[in-house]
Protein backbone atom coordinates (compact mmCIF):
# COMPACT_ATOMS: atom_id res chain seq x y z
CA UNK A 1 0.00 0.00 0.00
CA UNK A 2 0.82 3.51 -0.35
CA UNK A 3 3.81 4.27 2.20
CA UNK A 4 3.15 7.83 3.02
CA UNK A 5 -0.74 7.12 2.70
CA UNK A 6 -0.54 4.67 5.70
CA UNK A 7 1.61 6.85 7.80
CA UNK A 8 -0.88 9.59 7.71
CA UNK A 9 -3.30 6.98 8.71
CA UNK A 10 -1.28 5.78 11.93
CA UNK A 11 -2.37 8.23 14.35
CA UNK A 12 -6.00 8.11 12.94
CA UNK A 13 -6.04 3.92 13.76
CA UNK A 14 -2.83 2.66 15.95
CA UNK A 15 -2.83 -1.23 15.35
CA UNK A 16 -1.85 -1.57 11.62
CA UNK A 17 -3.32 -4.89 11.60
CA UNK A 18 -6.79 -2.69 12.12
CA UNK A 19 -6.37 -0.73 9.59
CA UNK A 20 -5.58 -2.73 6.96
CA UNK A 21 -8.71 -4.96 7.65
CA UNK A 22 -10.85 -1.60 7.56
CA UNK A 23 -9.07 -0.16 4.29
CA UNK A 24 -10.02 -3.49 2.62
CA UNK A 25 -13.59 -3.33 3.66
CA UNK A 26 -13.88 0.44 2.35
CA UNK A 27 -12.00 -0.75 -0.74
CA UNK A 28 -14.29 -3.19 -1.31
CA UNK A 29 -17.31 -1.14 -0.78
CA UNK A 30 -16.19 1.30 -2.71
CA UNK A 31 -15.29 -1.76 -5.30
CA UNK A 32 -19.61 -1.98 -5.13
CA UNK A 33 -20.84 1.25 -5.50
CA UNK A 34 -20.50 2.76 -2.44
CA UNK A 35 -19.64 6.82 -2.81
CA UNK A 36 -16.47 8.23 -2.28
CA UNK A 37 -16.23 10.98 -0.19
CA UNK A 38 -13.27 12.25 -1.19
CA UNK A 39 -11.65 13.29 -4.78
CA UNK A 40 -10.21 9.89 -7.17
CA UNK A 41 -7.61 11.75 -8.40
CA UNK A 42 -6.60 8.51 -10.29
CA UNK A 43 -5.76 6.52 -7.11
CA UNK A 44 -7.36 3.15 -6.66
CA UNK A 45 -9.45 1.99 -4.54
CA UNK A 46 -7.42 0.60 -1.71
CA UNK A 47 -5.56 3.90 -1.56
CA UNK A 48 -8.92 6.31 -2.06
CA UNK A 49 -9.73 4.15 1.15
CA UNK A 50 -6.90 5.07 3.35
CA UNK A 51 -7.02 8.78 2.19
CA UNK A 52 -10.45 8.44 3.45
CA UNK A 53 -9.48 7.17 7.17
CA UNK A 54 -6.72 9.86 6.90
CA UNK A 55 -8.58 12.67 5.87
CA UNK A 56 -11.47 11.64 8.39
CA UNK A 57 -14.17 11.77 5.98
CA UNK A 58 -15.20 8.40 7.47
CA UNK A 59 -15.08 7.32 10.94
CA UNK A 60 -12.68 4.04 11.34
CA UNK A 61 -15.43 3.45 14.81
CA UNK A 62 -18.10 3.16 11.84
CA UNK A 63 -15.84 1.11 9.57
CA UNK A 64 -15.29 -1.31 12.17
CA UNK A 65 -19.12 -1.39 13.08
CA UNK A 66 -19.94 -1.93 9.17
CA UNK A 67 -16.89 -4.70 8.93
CA UNK A 68 -18.45 -6.71 11.64
CA UNK A 69 -22.03 -6.72 10.95
CA UNK A 70 -20.68 -7.70 7.79
CA UNK A 71 -19.55 -10.46 8.82
CA UNK A 72 -21.68 -11.66 11.52
CA UNK A 73 -23.80 -14.69 9.94
CA UNK A 74 -26.20 -14.60 12.98
CA UNK A 75 -27.12 -12.12 15.01
CA UNK A 76 -28.89 -12.35 18.12
CA UNK A 77 -32.20 -10.32 19.02
CA UNK A 78 -33.23 -9.74 22.42
CA UNK A 79 -36.38 -11.88 23.43
CA UNK A 80 -38.24 -11.91 26.03
CA UNK A 81 -38.31 -14.22 28.95
CA UNK A 82 -40.65 -16.54 28.79
CA UNK A 83 -43.94 -15.96 30.69
CA UNK A 84 -47.08 -18.68 30.61
CA UNK A 85 -49.28 -16.46 28.74
CA UNK A 86 -52.85 -17.21 30.42
CA UNK A 87 -55.13 -18.73 27.65
CA UNK A 88 -58.94 -18.45 27.74
CA UNK A 89 -60.12 -20.59 30.88
CA UNK A 90 -62.39 -22.79 31.38
CA UNK A 91 -64.83 -21.02 34.24
CA UNK A 92 -65.32 -24.46 36.13
CA UNK A 93 -67.39 -26.00 32.82
CA UNK A 94 -67.84 -29.42 32.37
CA UNK A 95 -64.83 -31.41 30.85
CA UNK A 96 -67.39 -33.86 28.52
CA UNK A 97 -69.16 -30.68 27.12
CA UNK A 98 -67.92 -30.08 23.19
CA UNK A 99 -69.66 -26.08 23.89
CA UNK A 100 -66.96 -24.92 25.99
CA UNK A 101 -63.84 -26.58 25.22
CA UNK A 102 -60.73 -26.32 27.73
CA UNK A 103 -57.47 -24.65 27.05
CA UNK A 104 -54.16 -25.64 28.21
CA UNK A 105 -51.52 -22.73 29.45
CA UNK A 106 -48.49 -22.69 26.99
CA UNK A 107 -45.26 -20.12 27.44
CA UNK A 108 -44.31 -17.61 24.40
CA UNK A 109 -41.60 -19.46 23.45
CA UNK A 110 -43.52 -22.55 23.06
CA UNK A 111 -45.26 -20.96 20.94
CA UNK A 112 -43.21 -19.23 19.00
CA UNK A 113 -41.42 -22.95 18.64
CA UNK A 114 -44.64 -23.92 17.31
CA UNK A 115 -44.97 -21.33 14.65
CA UNK A 116 -41.10 -21.91 13.04
CA UNK A 117 -42.65 -25.66 13.05
CA UNK A 118 -45.67 -24.21 10.65
CA UNK A 119 -45.04 -24.52 6.35
CA UNK A 120 -47.16 -22.23 4.48
CA UNK A 121 -49.27 -23.65 2.00
CA UNK A 122 -48.44 -24.27 -1.20
CA UNK A 123 -49.36 -20.89 -4.05
CA UNK A 124 -51.96 -22.31 -6.60
CA UNK A 125 -52.83 -20.45 -9.71
CA UNK A 126 -57.00 -20.27 -10.17
CA UNK A 127 -57.91 -20.29 -13.25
Amino acid sequence: MARVTVEDCIDKVENRFELVLLASHRSRMISSGSPLTIDRDNDKNPVCALREIADESIQPEDLKEDLIHSLQKYVEVDEPESEIVPLVASGGADPDDDTNPSFDRISEEELLKALEGLVPPEKTEDI
